[in-house]
């Protein structure tokens, strides 16, 4: 395996704290447990419409609620719905910005138009920012990865790839790039070890 020469992270999860589920879970009208909601939310047609940037954040409301079920007036959800991600995981500003000294990197979310307006500030920390509803397509989809690998300019065994979702980790493994399953900032830095980047 490679040294590393590109390190592409997804966001929420790994460096940014998102409290979704756990406030989703307060609007059901029946709660589920991690797992569950978690599933259901990736095979959401109504998110998965809203990731690939195709429908308007008010249709997305409308569509969400009634898929879910969830008695709420549609801006009083989206006003919500826009809070969820918290901002990065205290440390993850220090650590991109010591690891942006030497080596070039990127994110890959799976993200929607309010949260990546949310996510202007972050940018800054990465060479390169790609997001679903910007591509098009939407990870774990081959397509999503194939479309990364190509902006990123690297051949896909030199980038480094770190996601909270191990079906994201998988179908990136599958084109070749070097994928890491962590959740939170504790275990993303003990990925980062045995590969030689801390």
């Amino acid at each position: 395996m490679p040294r590393p020469q590109l390190l592409l992270f997804d966001l929420g999860g790994v460096l940014v704290e998102n409290v979704g589920f756990e406030r989703l879970n307060d609007l059901l009208p029946v709660r589920m447990n991690n797992d569950q909601i978690k599933n259901k939310w990736l095979a959401s047609p109504a998110v998965r419409a809203f990731e690939l940037g195709v429908i308007s954040p008010e249709v997305f409301a409308q569509r969400f609620l009634e898929e879910w079920q969830i008695s709420l007036d549609a801006s009083e959800f989206l006003t919500a719905f826009s809070s969820w991600p918290t901002g990065f995981y205290a440390g993850a500003g220090e650590l991109l910005a010591g690891l942006g000294r030497r080596y070039r990197l990127a994110c890959l979310s799976n993200s929607n138009a309010l949260h990546w307006q949310k996510f202007d500030g972050f940018r800054e920390h990465f060479h390169l920012s790609l997001s679903s509803h910007l591509l098009g397509v939407i990870k774990p989809d081959p397509g999503c990865f194939a479309r990364a690998i190509q902006a990123c300019g690297l051949p896909a065994e030199t980038i480094a790839f770190f996601d909270d979702s191990l079906a994201n980790v998988a179908s990136a493994g599958k084109l070749g790039l070097q994928a890491f399953h962590v959740c939170g900032l504790e275990e993303l830095e003990q990925a980062l070890h045995p590969i030689g980047v801390l």
